[in-house]
């Protein structure tokens, strides 16, 4: 029989997922509180129900897209949580860009509980949409090999990083690394406002030389740093401070990445 897919968190990355799995045949049981989401995805083929603990009983994997580790913790934890509630035999998949202490505290409460591995995601909604979201796979190999068929509904690539905490620790080190690209593309900015660029002729001159970045790209389709700040400043932050929590957890330094976000233009943290 085809696994069933409970699916928690369809907000603005959850949603199209929900959609490309199910476009892709895959029997997906929903919980959202919206009542416009659950009515578009029932209208679609998800089924509903209407507690966490009821998508954790039926799913024999389990997709959480989350925006923080609180948000996984409240609901993961205690007798109406996902971990208690699991499937026999389940798996979870969290797509939150946050700490690994978070999933493996989940692991050590609930030793007989599901396998809970890390899969945080780059792109936007439109990649999930055409089913090119790049995906950061641990855990260990059978259990990636058992949901690596769920996540092509709407990842490609799918990137194995090897065991649980390697993904998010490398989306955390991308994450820093593009805010410190974005704090230095603020600062370019700054620059050619001193020389007399606008920024407009600056972002399009960048995108086409060796200056070119995925910062820059970003800042030139939002339209320009003001708009970048306002739409991704939140994201951002948040992953900064979760990438600067982990490093601390491990007992690392961020280094020159910690400084160039701390210190630029731009108020990201």
């Amino acid at each position: 029989m085809p696994d069933v897919i409970g699916f928690i968190g369809a907000g603005q990355m959850g949603e199209p997922m929900v959609t490309r799995l199910l476009a892709g045949g895959h029997e997906v049981v929903l919980y959202a509180r919206k009542d416009e989401v659950r009515n578009r995805l029932s209208d679609q083929g998800a089924r509903l129900v209407d507690s966490v603990a009821e998508v954790a009983a039926v799913g024999d994997i389990l997709i959480l897209c989350l925006f923080s580790d609180s948000q996984i913790r409240d609901i993961g934890r205690g007798p109406d949580g996902f971990m208690a509630n699991a499937k026999p035999g389940s798996v979870v998949i969290s797509h939150t860009t946050g700490l690994l202490s978070t999933l493996t505290a989940l692991t050590e409460e609930y030793p007989a509980g599901p396998a809970v591995i890390d899969a945080p995601v780059s792109g936007a909604a439109t990649d999930i949409l055409a089913g090119e979201l790049t995906v950061l796979l641990a855990g260990p190999e059978s259990v990636r090999d058992r949901v690596r068929p769920v996540l092509k509904a709407y990842a490609d690539p799918i990137i194995d990083t090897g065991e649980v905490g390697s993904a998010l620790a490398l989306k955390l080190i991308n994450n820093v690394l593009f805010a410190a690209n974005a704090q230095l593309v603020a600062s370019a900015i700054e620059l050619g406002e001193k020389l007399g660029v606008k920024e407009k002729y600056l972002l399009e001159a960048l995108s086409v030389c060796s200056g070119a970045s995925k910062a820059v790209e970003s800042l030139q389709l939002i339209g320009g740093l003001s708009g970048f700040t306002d739409l991704a400043g939140p994201y951002i932050a948040k992953d900064v401070a979760a990438c600067i929590a982990s490093a601390a957890e491990s007992g690392v330094d961020l280094g020159q990445l910690r400084s160039v976000v701390e210190t630029g233009p731009m108020t990201i943290t």
